[in-house]
């Protein structure tokens, strides 16, 4: 019985997979298919290349300065990260080889940027195929393999089961970094503002009776008067209010983060409807930000946890 480990997408929350590989190395799985989106691919790659330790390390020891160090603001090479500084780091002649050559079965999902095509990479050079399943837009500049621009595999295929199963795995167990959405929190009616409502005081579709214009403009000019009082009062004691505080917009890359966050979250319920896996492993890490790559310690916490708690299901799918 062949078994396969699909590797989510999720940015940062990346980090989780190296928690989930170390707790199944802990109940004796052996997978013998690997496949991953995004940075899915890249934990795949550096488990199958046994780099999973030195990966920990560099992200345990990743904080913000290194995340600035990365940036490119001019966009020069199509991209907010500079994708050369994050890969050379761990360029060496473990990873500088060509995917066919790893010792089980590795795939990775990639998007073609020109028909928004699924593209399943099974061959070419490993870090290549990792950049390319990884290239978040707006953040990774896309890579172009053969005659495509490929980007994040996580715009097609957030958790790549149907790519396992292509691969000859029999029994899939998928690791899902987006089902547990935390979206920006919504303003009060405080922060909103006050929201004026008009009623009509008669049913609608009915036409109020009508009066004489004598009956009416008394009464009108006496309710007038009253209004001008209640509104110089009003003011006075507005005078002596501070204004409430508004909220802060979000910036651009917030918004960019919970609108990939949404979308992967989307995909991910749709794909996972119609192609499930034998054994669904979701840590709980929705209130970390898919850009908070320096909280690796916590996130590799979670994804152990969460795979722990999935043990009894993950030894009956590999004893079926």
């Amino acid at each position: 019985m062949k078994i396969g480990l699909a590797l989510g997408s999720g940015a940062a929350r990346g980090w989780a997979h190296v928690g989930v590989m170390r707790a199944l190395a802990e109940f004796g799985l052996k997978p013998d298919v690997i496949t991953g989106t995004s940075v899915g691919a890249l934990v795949g790659a550096a488990y199958l290349t046994d780099l999973l330790d030195e990966l920990q390390e560099y992200a345990q020891g990743f904080g913000m300065l290194d995340v600035l160090k990365l940036l490119d603001l001019t966009f020069s090479r199509g991209g907010l990260v500079s994708v050369e500084k994050a890969y050379d780091r761990f360029r060496n002649e473990r990873t500088d080889v060509p995917i066919e050559s790893l010792p089980i079965p590795f795939a990775a999902v990639a998007t073609d940027l020109s028909t928004g095509k699924e593209v399943w990479l099974r061959e070419g050079h490993l870090l290549d195929v990792v950049r390319a399943s990884a290239a978040i837009p707006g953040m990774f500049p896309a890579v172009p393999f053969q005659n495509m621009w490929l980007a994040d595999g996580a715009l097609v295929n957030p958790v790549p089961v149907s790519l396992c199963r292509a691969l000859g795995a029999e029994v899939v167990i998928a690791i899902n970094l987006n089902g547990d959405l935390s979206q920006m929190p919504r303003l009060s009616k405080a922060q909103l503002g006050p929201v004026n409502v008009s009623l009509p005081e008669h049913p609608i579709g009915e036409t109020p009776p009508e009066k004489p214009l004598r009956e009416v403009a008394k009464p009108l000019a006496k309710l007038a008067a009253r209004l001008n009082q209640v509104g110089e009062h009003a003011r006075q004691f507005a005078t002596h209010l501070k204004p409430l505080p508004r909220p802060p917009s979000p910036g651009v890359l917030e918004v960019m983060a919970s609108s990939i966050d949404i979308m992967q979250d989307r995909i991910t319920r749709s794909r996972l409807a119609g192609e499930p896996p034998d054994v669904l492993i979701t840590p709980r890490i929705g209130h970390i930000g898919i850009l908070e790559f320096e909280r690796a310690e916590e996130l590799i916490e979670l994804g152990y946890t969460a795979a722990i708690a999935m043990r009894p299901a993950v030894e009956l799918a590999m004893t079926r």
